[in-house]
């Protein structure tokens, strides 16, 4: 079986790794997880991420075929319709991004005119959906728990699974954004821990655990499985929620979320201009 070639872009700024994820035969690859720079003191936007990535897959000869988000990111914004506007290519997500759209929109009090059943976004992946990336194999696996429409990606033998887990000695992703539950994500991970051993794990983050000193973000189910400081292998369904409950309530929440949500479930859009043809971000009063 051919597998991907699999190229990480990091941006420091925000912790996040973004894909390219290629197959060595045809060319064709998918983009997973892409990040438009924003800057939160002055309400500024740039490319400067997505255009090394665009850069990459021009100079590689690449044709993007799908643009998938793992999830509607709370810590940075999507570069989804940068990058289609660009390379080509289908923008994509879980179909549960109507569940966070509904969710959110409530909390940014959008109005009708924010649709809540995902059609800003090209395709709705559901679970198990099986796809192709050129002539490799993929399928989506639905993998809630922190947020309601988080997907992970199977792509030949590479897993990309978002926020749902990170490196083995950091652990877990956070459960308490609303729609989030540590036993559903528990039971998340438990799912892809039923993966060969051997399959790779891309992870969206990383922090540096205490005591490492560089960035890593690429694993496998095998290692996570013996180690990961959170849900390894003998650690119990309620022993996970009671240690995730108690560390969720010392988080507090990411510098970007209020911008991340309110472009992100719009599939990477900016909320529309008002009268005086600027577009503004707003900021809900102890919503969240």
């Amino acid at each position: 079986m051919t597998n991907p070639i699999v190229t990480a872009f990091f941006d420091e700024p925000t912790n996040t790794i973004s894909y390219v994820v290629a197959d060595p035969e045809t060319k064709a690859c998918a983009v997973v997880d892409s990040l438009l720079d924003y800057d939160a003191a002055s309400g500024r936007t740039s490319t400067v991420s997505a255009d090394r990535l665009i850069a990459f897959v021009k100079a590689q000869g690449l044709t993007v075929e799908w643009i998938i988000d793992t999830h509607v990111h709370a810590d940075h914004l999507t570069a989804a319709p940068y990058v289609r506007e660009k390379l080509g290519g289908k923008t994509a997500i879980g179909e549960h991004v109507a569940t966070v759209q509904r969710v959110f929109g409530e909390i940014f009090n959008e109005g009708q005119s924010f649709h809540t059943d995902g059609s800003q976004f090209d395709h709705l992946f559901k679970d198990g959906e099986a796809y192709t990336v050129g002539r490799l194999e993929a399928r989506a696996i639905h993998t809630p728990g922190h947020t309601p429409a988080c997907m992970s990606h199977l792509i030949g033998d590479a897993l990309f699974v978002g926020d749902t887990i990170f490196m083995p000695d950091y652990g877990t992703a956070r459960c308490d954004f609303p729609g989030g539950d540590a036993g559903t994500l528990y039971d998340s991970i438990q799912t892809l821990f039923a993966l060969p051993d051997e399959t790779r794990m891309f992870l969206c983050h990383d922090y540096k655990a205490p005591g490492r000193d560089t960035y890593e973000w690429e694993t496998t189910v095998g290692a996570e499985k013996r180690a990961n400081i959170h849900v390894k292998t003998g650690i119990s369904r309620d022993e996970f929620i009671a240690m995730r409950t108690a560390r969720d309530k010392t988080l507090a929440m990411p510098h970007l979320i209020l911008p991340s949500v309110q472009v992100n479930m719009r599939a990477g859009e900016m909320p529309p201009a008002e009268d005086n043809g600027v577009r503004y971000m707003k900021v809900p009063i102890n919503a969240l």
